[in-house]
């Protein structure tokens, strides 16, 4: 039976950082997952937070080339009812920052992330899936398909929504659908989009487009189901022409390149993140509509918290309740994104008048208030961070008034 500190199932982007990040804290780690394909044609909006992890375990350097700075974002009120909000502006310059983040192709993070996997000393690559796993008080294991067996003190669910690590370990999910689907594509257009983002809100949800090297962006385009079947069965050509109307022909012409995705919304989250000597991150966790670029930066303030408790102490034990530790850790920050997700979307879809009023008055005081912007900004791209600048703001007050 082969031995290792922690057993990792699932490939995806958010088990391989985790591979990489605890393998880096000391840990040694079997990393268990099937062969994967590298043609995903998504793109990915890290944050500020996320780059900066990324820049510690020493990959930011080859992501950078083929990424897109997002220094400006904006939201524009794409309704047609009565009561629209203002335009609102969020610029990564008033907190301070070149930019909130950066957008790449999910293929060039792959090619990355594989390459560090494949590279990593502590790192024990299998190319199997898991077929049974047991977790005891006293360890885990984990038995794969190819017969083989690990043994090791903690596993990590990076395995998606239907996660094999999550039923072992006896955690219930609560799951929810919304009448909508995203439409995921990449675009070419004529005019610079100056590394800015825009967020369109519409009735049928955000239309969300976000810059790439050069000039090309990436789409997220939220509609009702039978609107998004049917423009994704019509020719490149129609396609190009309604996505550059519902842009404004802000970026000029739009081409919409090959590779068009649908995919039904729905949001789910885990009872518990974490019990005993397992923990879960990713979408084994949580999963919520595309919406804030708060996907996988959530799964990868996951990373960094488990991590913090995995990795403390790397020549010790790994306790018996570290995943216990885990949940406590990350459930206020995970029920709050996904509940500030849900209650946006649903604003959107909401036609009840004192919903949009507080929509389009929340949007407002934004607009007209650069230090309570300036705290949403902080907030969104590192939870804390926002609220603990209050203080020092408050003082800087007070220190403007008595001089």
């Amino acid at each position: 039976m082969n031995q290792a500190d922690i057993t990792i199932v699932g490939g995806g982007l958010a088990g391989m950082v985790a591979a990489i990040a605890l393998a880096r804290g000391g840990r040694h780690i079997a990393f268990v997952a099937p062969p994967a394909a590298r043609s995903d044609g998504r793109t990915t909006a890290l944050m500020d937070q996320s780059i900066r992890l990324l820049g510690r375990l020493g990959l930011w350097d080859k992501i950078a080339p083929a990424t897109a700075a997002l220094s400006t974002m904006q939201i524009i009120d794409g309704t047609h009812r009565l009561l629209r909000a203002p335009t609102v502006a969020f610029h990564a310059a008033e907190i301070g920052l070149d930019a909130f983040g950066y957008n790449m192709p999910n293929k060039a993070l792959l090619a990355v992330l594989g390459d560090a996997v494949a590279t990593e000393g502590n790192i024990r690559v299998i190319e199997a899936s898991a077929v049974a796993i047991d977790i005891r008080d006293d360890g885990v294991t984990v038995t794969l398909d190819n017969g083989e067996m690990l043994q090791s003190s903690f596993v990590v669910g990076a395995d998606g929504r239907n996660s094999m690590v999550r039923e072992a370990a006896g955690i219930s999910v609560r799951t929810w659908s919304y009448p909508q689907s995203a439409m995921v594509l990449n675009f070419a257009h004529s005019l610079p989009h100056q590394n800015i983002s825009t967020e369109f809100h519409t009735e049928s949800g955000p239309f969300t487009q976000v810059p790439l090297p050069g000039d090309r962006s990436s789409l997220v385009w939220v509609q009702k189901p039978t609107e998004a079947a049917d423009r994704a069965a019509s020719t490149p050509e129609v396609l190009s022409v309604q996505v550059e109307e519902r842009m404004q022909s802000l970026l000029g012409k739009v081409t919409v390149e090959d590779g068009v995705q649908v995919w039904p919304l729905s949001g789910m989250t885990a009872s518990r993140f974490g019990k005993g000597r397992a923990a879960l991150i990713g979408e084994a966790a949580h999963v919520f509509p595309p919406i804030g670029a708060q996907g996988l930066n959530l799964s990868l303030r996951d990373i960094m918290a488990l991590t913090d408790i995995l990795c403390d102490r790397p020549q010790q034990a790994i306790s018996a309740t570290a995943g216990d530790q885990f949940d406590r850790k990350r459930r206020t920050d995970i029920i709050s994104r996904t509940a500030s997700v849900d209650v946006l979307n649903r604003s959107l879809l909401s036609d009840f008048l004192p919903v949009q009023v507080l929509r389009a008055a929340g949007l407002h005081v934004l607009a007209s208030l650069p230090p309570l912007r300036g705290i949403v900004m902080r907030e969104g791209i590192e939870p804390g961070r926002g609220l603990g600048f209050i203080p020092s703001m408050l003082m800087e007050k007070l220190r403007r008034k008595a001089s």
